[in-house]
């Protein structure tokens, strides 16, 4: 994997590369590793590829989901069966309908399966769901099979979910309002046309406090499911030398924030005694960070020696030496005070002149890059770290998404399509979208069933193609079904059904034509 990838990043001219997003699939340790040393090779490999590795956060938050749904599997296996039988044909879609209308159930959204392996999908089905509980109740008088087949019906792991007991809406309406704080969350951070990173930090610390609130609910369900999640978390957040630094460094980066929000979160995390001395770590790393930049981005220019240019004048004129010893001296105190501030030691109070300053007002709508950009003349070699840290994706959802479109049109029903095809299909559908519209991976579930149903109104008929052969006839007569042609070369009349008969007749008719006039092209 390495190798391919190294083998990408030489055709794209990427030989620079700051951070690398990845899940957590074990392999991908692997893979990090070979590409830091490869990096070292190239010698572009900064802090020694301390930082390279980020976690995609949106996995490990549905990792954590999916452990804790365990406590309350039964219940979401039993819907997650019920809204597999009802989308399984559009005749009993068709009669689930027809219960919701007589049981009077108002709701305009349309049943969708879930993925077992995602919780966004599973939030969604369930969310959706719940708003047709009366309608389940009663399917049994309008369906006979869908009692027997939730007595039947058995699972991927070979076991039987059962039918829907009197608990199971009351256990699915717990998860939907657990869920929905994760449901934001991933969304939030599987944005692709915003800065994500910045805010990792402060999710990551009000995800915890959420789990600690749950904890001491006085629902033994909720109780224990938020159990399980901190012990998930604790194995992704819980340790953190195995953090990435760049968590960290991206919040201090954001002016409302700063070092002072950082502190109090890793408090509140780790305790106060291991909260400080990582703030402590934290504070050397982007230390060290900010002095590679400094190297990289700082512009140390020679001044000219102002002797030089007074050794150039005329010096025989000696009624103006003092007023070169004056400006002389003023010289040297502006180079002084100039070196104090852009050398080395100036460039260090730079980060130092940035954490010291006011925290900027918190706001929703606080615009980050436009803050840099407005402050980046009085930051220049911080605002160039600000830039590469704030640009790394904290989630890699964005790109799996494009490399999961293989899979839905390379479907069961597809498989034997060509490459080529493969490749004109998937160009054709990013071709279509609008540039201007942000990408929507929810389907169109409403647009979806109507397919399924064979709506005539979204499914209109291909416009009718006219063959080339009637350039060659006129038409006398029509009559709907009947047509009175004559041929434009020779004259000869025909009575010809094209509905019945097509234009076979007429083709055999212009190839005589054909032999006895030469200028005649088909």
């Amino acid at each position: 994997m390495a190798k391919a990838i190294r083998d990408c990043l030489l055709e794209w001219k990427l030989d620079k590369d700051f951070t690398i997003t990845v899940d957590n699939a074990s392999s991908t340790d692997v893979t990090v590793k070979e590409l830091s040393k490869q990096l070292d090779m190239w010698k572009t490999n900064m802090m020694s590829g301390k930082h390279l590795h980020v976690r995609c956060m949106a996995h490990i938050l549905n990792l954590i989901v999916q452990y804790g749904l365990k406590e309350l599997d039964a219940s979401v296996t039993r819907v997650r069966n019920i809204v597999r039988y009802v989308r399984s044909s559009p005749a009993r879609t068709l009669k689930f309908k027809q219960c919701c209308a007589h049981v009077n159930v108002e709701c305009t959204k349309m049943l969708c399966l879930d993925v077992p392996t995602r919780c966004n999908s599973t939030y969604l089905m369930l969310d959706t769901a719940q708003h047709f509980e009366k309608a389940f109740d009663k399917l049994h008088l309008f369906d006979d099979g869908f009692f027997a087949y939730q007595c039947s019906h058995l699972c991927e792991d070979g076991s039987s979910a059962g039918p829907l007991e009197s608990d199971d809406w009351v256990n699915v309406r717990n998860v939907i309002e657990f869920l929905a704080r994760f449901h934001e969350l991933t969304k939030k951070v599987s944005g692709s046309r915003y800065v994500t990173c910045n805010s990792h930090f402060k999710d990551v610390s009000e995800l915890y406090c959420h789990l600690k609130m749950c904890l001491v609910s006085e629902d033994e369900q909720l109780r224990k499911m938020a159990e399980r999640m901190q012990e998930k978390f604790k194995k992704y957040w819980g340790k953190p030398e195995k953090m990435n630094k760049m968590i960290f460094i991206a919040s201090v980066l954001n002016p409302c924030n700063k070092f002072e929000y950082v502190e109090g979160a890793l408090e509140e995390l780790f305790g106060e005694e291991k909260g400080k001395k990582i703030n402590v770590e934290v504070y050397a790393y982007m230390n060290s960070l900010f002095g590679e930049y400094l190297k990289k981005y700082s512009t140390k220019s020679c001044p000219q020696s102002p002797s030089s240019s007074t050794s150039s004048n005329n010096t025989s004129n000696t009624s103006s030496g003092s007023v070169i010893s004056a400006s002389l001296i003023r010289t040297k105190l502006h180079l002084k005070k100039q070196k104090e501030d852009n050398g080395s030691g100036g460039a260090k109070s730079e980060l130092d002149k940035y954490i010291s300053e006011e925290q900027e007002p918190f706001s929703e709508e606080f615009d980050i890059l436009s803050w840099w950009k407005t402050h980046a003349p009085r930051f220049p070699n911080l605002s160039e770290l600000a830039r590469d840290v704030l640009a790394i994706p904290i989630s890699s959802m964005a790109s799996a998404c494009a490399f999961s479109t293989g899979g839905r049109i390379l479907d069961s029903f597809r498989s034997s399509l060509t490459p080529k095809c493969v490749q004109a299909l998937i160009c054709v559908q990013d071709w279509l979208r609008e540039e201007k519209n942000p990408i929507s991976v929810k389907e169109d579930l409403k647009y979806l069933e109507e397919l399924e149903l064979g709506s005539s109104a979204i499914m209109p008929r291909a416009p009718k193609v006219r063959s080339d052969i009637w350039e060659h006839f006129e038409v006398k007569e029509d009559n709907g079904e009947v047509c009175k042609v004559e041929c434009k070369h020779c004259g000869q009349v025909y009575n010809v059904n094209p509905k019945r008969n097509g234009t076979i007749g007429l083709r055999k008719h212009i190839k005589h034509c054909l032999a006895r006039f030469p200028g005649i092209r088909i």
